[in-house]
């Protein structure tokens, strides 16, 4: 058996999310979009719970296609606000609908999300050598800065812990422990 970190614990979706996609870098928009919103949803919450409710938010919000969701009118909202699959947040909801909005200002501006948000890592994956979970910081220079420059194009839930949480999820950083499989793994993909 392999190891691994140990935040998954012994949640099958944990898992399953920690051997496939965490650390893994992502130079698709619409899924560095699906990261940006799923970890917007999950401030204040633990990332098992947005898991849980992935495939739900997916359904609900058109696949997380930006162009399609920076036109949602208030009946959308309504009923997102009634959709018990995912987070009925006001805020949270109204956010994405504004978040897509800068999203697609950003890609136009660069050619892609993509090639705006890996330059806040010299455009490849910062691998961190951890021994423990206990060393996975929660924010770095990098974190901060993106979330500066996010909140300057006037995204919102794109604090710097937030933004750190969208960088191991996009792969932009591998907190992978040394110890577990992953580490070098997904360095396959550089």
């Amino acid at each position: 058996m392999n190891t691994r970190c140990q935040w998954p614990g012994v949640n099958d979706l944990m898992i399953e999310y920690h051997d496939r996609e965490w650390g893994v870098p992502v130079h698709d928009d619409r899924k560095l979009f699906e990261f940006l919103v799923l970890d917007a949803f999950q401030a204040g919450l633990s990332w098992s719970t947005i898991l849980n409710k992935r495939e739900n938010f997916r359904q609900a919000l058109d696949n997380f296609q930006p162009e399609v969701i920076v036109n949602y009118d208030e009946a959308k909202i309504a009923e997102l606000l009634a959709d018990a699959g995912i987070i009925r947040n006001k805020l949270k909801v109204r956010t994405t609908i504004s978040n897509a909005e800068h999203f697609l200002k950003t890609q136009n501006e660069f050619g892609s999300f993509d090639q705006y948000i890996w330059q806040f890592t010299g455009g490849k994956p910062v691998v961190n050598r951890l021994q423990t979970m206990a060393e996975i910081p929660v924010s770095t220079a990098q974190s901060d800065a993106m979330s500066k420059d996010l909140k300057n194009r006037g995204f919102k839930f794109v604090g710097t812990t937030i933004c750190y949480a969208f960088m191991q999820a996009a792969g932009m950083v591998n907190d992978h422990t040394v110890d577990c499989f992953r580490h070098s793994e997904v360095q396959k993909h550089y």
